[in-house]
């Protein structure tokens, strides 16, 4: 871990150059300070992060499912900077798969560290990550999987189809499923999650969202885009500005009233 002092000068330099936002990144940011004398703990540090003048956005990732403390859940519902989206990969919705993957949980256990963060935070937007064609998952263990997704009804979710690692003791299994199954379940829980999202997606048709500016959209030179506290992606127009300059708004957040949306992105134009 680095020490809690080097990133709060970090945090405190990125400010004074004028950014809003900051993302703190580990393989595992729970267990941020296990390794350091005396160590500061990875809530505890979001907590000296949130003072940095400047700063009014926070992000983190990734945090492991068995490590996810409540004093985390705490800070995070009781510090308005600390942007109301959590990214907790569940790889597998099957207790067999998540033991031989050495997860370290079972799906009972994460449901419920979810339903924690779910109370606290009610309008928290979910991401996580999923791994299909583990070499032991059978189609069943795969339905499983598809049962989180349907109960939990994640914003996004990061999927893969699993491919084998030299050195790891999963590139010695026999694969239970051919390819060609893989590839159908693959799809399979695509089109669920899509259909999730786009409706998700739909709620937010309507109403205003803080975003903030990141640059011009991929769509037109007359578009910009911007996430909001929940990390959607917003494409919008400016309603009071016909001549866009890109410095009236980049590093800004600004109010955007949702028009329409896709299933991975919302579409809007600035409040007059």
């Amino acid at each position: 871990s680095r020490s809690a002092e080097d990133i709060l000068a970090e945090c405190r330099r990125v400010a004074d150059e004028g950014y809003k936002e900051i993302m703190l990144l580990g393989q595992n940011v729970n267990s941020y300070g296990n390794d350091l004398p005396g160590g500061t703990s990875f809530s505890e540090l979001l907590k000296l992060v949130c003072r940095t003048e400047g700063i009014e956005r926070i992000r983190f990732m990734t945090s492991h499912p068995k490590d996810l403390s409540d004093d985390l859940i705490e800070v995070m519902a009781s510090e308005p900077k600390i942007c109301n989206q959590l990214h907790l990969p569940i790889q597998s919705g099957s207790n067999k798969v998540l033991k031989e993957m050495n997860r370290g949980y079972t799906r009972e256990q994460y449901m419920e560290r979810l339903k924690k963060v779910c109370r606290a935070i009610p309008d928290i937007v979910l991401t996580t990550d999923i791994i299909v064609g583990f070499p032991t998952e059978t189609n069943e263990d795969f339905n499983e999987t598809l049962s989180v997704l349907k109960e939990v009804e994640y914003d996004m979710i990061f999927s893969f189809i699993y491919s084998k690692r030299v050195g790891t003791p999963a590139a010695k299994m026999p694969d239970v499923l051919t390819d060609e199954e893989k590839h159908r379940n693959f799809d399979e829980m695509l089109k669920v999650q899509n259909e999730i999202s786009k409706r998700k997606n739909e709620t937010y048709a309507g109403t205003v969202q803080k975003v903030l500016v990141e640059g011009l959209s991929k769509t037109n030179d007359k578009t910009l885009t911007g996430r909001t506290e929940g990390g959607k992606v917003v494409n919008f127009s400016c309603s009071d500005n016909n001549d866009l300059s890109l410095s009236d708004y980049v590093g800004k957040i600004v109010d955007v009233r949702i028009t329409s949306v896709q299933t991975w992105s919302l579409f809007g134009e600035t409040e007059n």
